[in-house]
């Protein structure tokens, strides 16, 4: 079968093999999502050898040359490292830079290392909507350490907790206003704040900043009761304190699976991955049934002609066929 075929190259680490299955299940061909599951079923038992780790932070912070520096040191400790850029796709057109190779030149010709830029396809929570199939064919393919760089587009990036195992903030040096600045809801997810850049003139600076983020941490309920989040300065410039960066994953690594909380967290993301497909399934279904009273019933939301209310109340029980005769108020409202 194909599918054994391309699972075999994969588990050998070929490369281009690995390439070619991101593709087949980032593709929306339904022959295509046929395939994908099915090399994806083979893959299960090679996966979940990885520590999963997403990295945020607003444009600018230096995420991509953090990952380079981070991830070429990881290298050299003998991991294998996969990095899962994720850009953000136009509003308008759909396209997408996808530039991650450009920007992490060095670590993408590392042959123990993998970069695969995405485009986040509008989906909230600044990753690709295949992202977490894409981390099970890395796994597979025999990469221990996976870094997912999230897009930074604000408060809803949050979702990217719920796929990997640590969240990392990558934060600037500056403190005071830009810590008033910063979203609530990723600081109280962050697992390990590092403040970048902390090196020549700013590095004063960033030792200020990582009081503040400190002390603003400890105002918040940690996730979890066997870790308290950490602040460290770093620099990817000079790749001071990227040591210190990788000793606090594996300490965070190593307490969550001794409480067995690692194993309990990746259940309950799996779990939660499936009602995901759930809804995305549904909804493409709901609209490719529906496209023509879905077109009509989006008209007369948009022209004021039918609260959203009914006109979503209307459309389900089409779809589940529970409808029967549309009131003549509906219909006219629809003319």
């Amino acid at each position: 079968m194909v599918s054994e075929d391309i699972a075999g190259k994969i588990r050998s680490g070929n490369r281009r093999a690995l390439a070619r299955a991101i593709t087949l299940v980032e593709s929306t061909r339904a022959d295509h999502q046929d395939e994908a599951q099915a090399l994806l079923t083979a893959l299960m038992p090679d996966t979940g050898n990885s520590i999963r780790i997403g990295m945020s932070g607003a444009p600018g912070v230096g995420k991509s040359t953090f990952i380079e520096a981070f991830g070429t040191y990881l290298t050299e400790q003998g991991h294998k490292v996969a990095v899962l850029a994720v850009d953000p796709s136009s509003t308008r057109t759909g396209g997408s830079i996808l530039g991650d190779k450009t920007r992490m030149e060095q670590l993408s010709r590392n042959p123990d290392a993998f970069i695969r830029p995405s485009p986040s396809g509008g989906t909230l929570g600044g990753v690709a909507r295949r992202t977490r199939e894409a981390m099970l064919l890395c796994e597979a393919a025999g990469y221990d350490v996976i870094l997912v760089e999230t897009v930074g587009v604000g408060q809803s990036e949050t979702a990217v907790a719920d796929m990997v195992d640590m969240f990392l903030l990558l934060l600037s040096p500056g403190g005071g206003d830009e810590l008033q600045g910063i979203k609530r809801g990723i600081m109280e997810l962050a697992d390990l704040v590092v403040v970048n850049k902390a090196d020549g003139e700013l590095e004063k600076a960033a030792k200020r900043a990582q009081g503040e983020y400190r002390a603003a941490l400890h105002l918040m309920r940690p996730k979890s009761r066997n870790w308290t989040p950490r602040v460290l300065t770093a620099s990817a410039l000079t790749e001071k304190g990227l040591d210190a960066v990788w000793d606090q994953i594996t300490g965070y690594r190593d307490a969550l699976t001794q409480a067995g909380e690692f194993t309990t967290n990746r259940a309950e993301q799996a779990r939660a991955w499936m009602w995901s497909e759930i809804d995305d399934r549904l909804k493409d279904r709901f609209r490719a049934a529906n496209r023509d009273a879905v077109a009509a019933h989006e008209a007369a939301v948009v022209e004021g002609r039918m609260p959203p209310g009914k006109a979503a109340r209307e459309l389900l029980d089409l779809f589940l066929g529970t409808s029967g005769n549309q009131d003549s108020l509906s219909q006219k409202s629809l003319k």
